[in-house]
């Protein structure tokens, strides 16, 4: 797998709410483009919707440390859902059958490595951001 090599740092700060009020602001421009649910289009799904229905979900589940080293790679992964071309590893959900896991490795300016994890489900293609996380 090649790693996308994204134009977009890690977003700045150095606790929760500094790097929160980053992301909850390119949330929101991508929130204010549509009137029912979020989302983006992917390049490497021929432009189809990925949504973020189980994003926040998701990044509750974890705890407060791990949130912070998730979110500040969330700028890096949306450029890198938009635009990456590079084929993800992929293999079926082992909890669940009726799911695929996408996971898209990126690298941001800084050369980090980190990946993006994209749920589809097979019944009727519909594709989940689920998280970003760096590579350890």
């Amino acid at each position: 797998m090649i790693p996308y090599q994204t134009k977009i740092k890690k977003l700045p700060g150095t606790s929760y709410g500094e790097v929160v009020k980053h992301a909850y602001f390119l949330f929101n421009q991508i929130k204010k483009k549509t009137k029912r649910r979020p989302y983006i289009k992917s390049a490497y799904f021929d432009k189809q919707k990925i949504f973020f229905d189980y994003f926040l979900e998701h990044l509750f589940q974890k705890s407060p440390k791990e949130r912070l080293k998730r979110l500040k790679y969330f700028g890096a992964a949306l450029e890198l859902m938009r635009k990456s071309k590079n084929h993800p590893t992929s293999e079926e959900n082992p909890h669940k059958k009726g799911e695929i896991l996408h996971r898209f490795a990126g690298l941001t300016t800084d050369r980090e490595l980190f990946y993006a994890q994209i749920k589809e489900e097979k019944r009727n293609g519909k594709k989940y951001f689920m998280s970003c996380f760096p590579e350890n």
